[in-house]
């Protein structure tokens, strides 16, 4: 028993004495990187803006943009109702899409075992916009609108075929939960320029009438085997903001700041013994969270805008929760310093309300899309910022349902299309192609990790240097594939 007993105890200081070199030998080094002194280093103060700064050797290379918007429109857009129109599918409505084309495309369990392949048209008709004349559908006139600001996609490819795995796919770079995501990737490489609001921020909304049954999990925004620090902040769509914020009744900002102060020194102590960065963690969100008292009433607080640019986001865009308010928000936070912010509405997953429900979820998201991408432009940060609208994969081209009157499309994940603006991104271009179905690509095929390594380039890393060592390897968001697609950069 005694030899246990004393074995347990040269565990307990063994870990004790590497935690604590760990952290004195760390807090050292960084003070004399930042040219601070160590003591200087090790106070509430310091920590925080140690942790703002990033990885030494980022950004790679110049970065063309500066911060990212990812509009994330959750179900999967149908690519050819809104953005790729193909005649051949009015000429074939109703018959069959030849064996030929379909090939051995894996599809949704929801449509796999279909004998019918029936032909549906775009819902609405299509035209050209913009001086490039860009062909999208009439149901997205303001995008359209900014048709010479934006690069349209249409090569965009996958091998989920379910909502979860796609969305993962591109947040995380695997279709399997547990790594970190783009925005918490680029906070631990980048850092953060502002120390009142969190550097990763995450707001969803969802259609009026809830038919998108999918959920939104905390991975899809999550740090993974990163620490937890670098995870994205949900901002909520109902009540406060930002739980928790305010101080209890009675307690007085200075009461709550001798507090936190006391928190910190215990933290610091408890760090300072085992290096947890987990521990460093709590020492930021008690500090952020003291930050945020002032700095997230006043994010919401929409007195100083104009009417017209209230109107240009539409009718929903003082309406909390809603996917205008969330965009009008986002270029506020923008201003104000945050680097990433990810809007996620869900809604388009129209298996069977294809004719009645598109082109509601287009008014209620198109507009306020467009009047983001337009805000930006005239504050003059569109050219630094970069704008990314897309989807885990696009639609069926054959209709989904009874083959003689089809009301909806399945999930498709060979083929579909996104659209970007912004930040070193080709304006007025459209990428990319697909066959006269819109079932196969035929020219410039972009990949999910393809797409993550130009967005990581255009923020100036690059994707196969970035990377955290976890369980005896060295991990990155593209995992071991992606290339730049360079027929897509300004």
């Amino acid at each position: 028993m005694f030899d246990l007993l004393q074995n347990q105890m040269l565990k307990f200081h063994r870990r004790q004495f590497l935690g604590s070199s760990t952290s004195g030998i760390g807090l050292a080094a960084l003070a004399r990187l930042m040219g601070e002194k160590p003591a200087e280093a090790s106070d509430a103060e310091g920590r925080l803006q140690a942790g703002l700064r990033g990885l030494p050797d980022l950004p790679h290379f110049p970065p063309k943009a500066k911060r990212v918007v990812v509009l994330w429109q959750g179900g999967g857009p149908s690519h050819v109702d809104l953005f790729d129109d193909k005649p051949m599918l009015r000429e074939m409505a109703g018959k069959d899409i030849p064996d030929s084309v379909r090939g051995t495309t894996r599809l949704s369990t929801m449509s796999s075992g279909y004998g019918k392949w029936p032909c549906v048209p775009a819902i609405k008709p299509h035209r050209a916009y913009g001086q490039a004349g860009t062909v999208m559908s009439e149901m997205l006139p303001s995008v359209g609108g900014i048709a010479d600001d934006i690069c349209l996609v249409r090569s965009m490819h996958t091998e989920a075929v379910n909502h979860a795995p796609g969305v993962t796919f591109f947040m995380t770079g695997a279709q399997v939960p547990g790594r970190p995501s783009m925005g918490a990737w680029l906070s631990y490489g980048l850092g953060s320029v502002t120390d009142n609001l969190p550097t990763f921020v995450v707001m969803t909304s969802s259609d009026r009438a809830k038919t998108c049954g999918q959920l939104f999990f905390d991975y899809y925004w999550g740090s993974g085997f990163l620490p937890s620090r670098y995870q994205g902040v949900r901002f909520r769509n109902t009540g406060d903001l930002v739980p928790y914020l305010t101080n209890p009744p009675g307690v007085s900002s200075q009461a709550r700041r001798a507090l936190l102060d006391e928190i910190v020194d215990m933290n610091a102590a408890h760090l300072e013994d085992y290096g947890d960065p987990e521990i460093e963690t709590r020492i930021s969100q008690y500090e952020m969270a003291f930050r945020m008292q002032t700095s997230v009433p006043d994010l919401v607080d929409f007195s100083n805008e104009t009417k017209a640019t209230i109107d240009r986001y539409g009718p929903d865009a003082l309406i909390k929760g809603t996917f205008a308010n969330n965009c009008l928000i986002t270029r506020r936070l923008l201003e104000r310093g945050v680097s990433f912010v990810q809007l996620m509405h869900a809604g388009w997953d129209q298996h069977s309300n294809l004719f009645t429900h598109l082109e509601t979820q287009c008014l209620d998201t198109e507009g306020p899309s467009a009047a983001l991408v337009l805000d930006l432009k005239e504050r003059g940060m569109l050219d630094d910022t970069l704008v990314v609208w897309g989807g885990e994969f696009g639609r069926t081209p054959f209709g989904q349902g009874d083959p003689a009157s089809p009301k909806g499309r399945d999930h498709f994940g060979r083929a579909y299309s996104w659209w970007l603006a912004g930040g070193g991104i080709k304006p007025g271009h459209v990428h990319g192609a697909t066959d006269e179905f819109g079932w196969n690509i035929t020219s410039d095929p972009v990949h999910v990790h393809d797409m993550q390594a130009t967005i990581l380039k255009l923020c100036g890393v690059d994707h196969t240097r970035l990377t955290y060592r976890y369980q005896g390897r060295q991990y990155r968001l593209t995992d071991v594939h992606g290339e730049i697609v360079e027929g897509i950069l300004a």
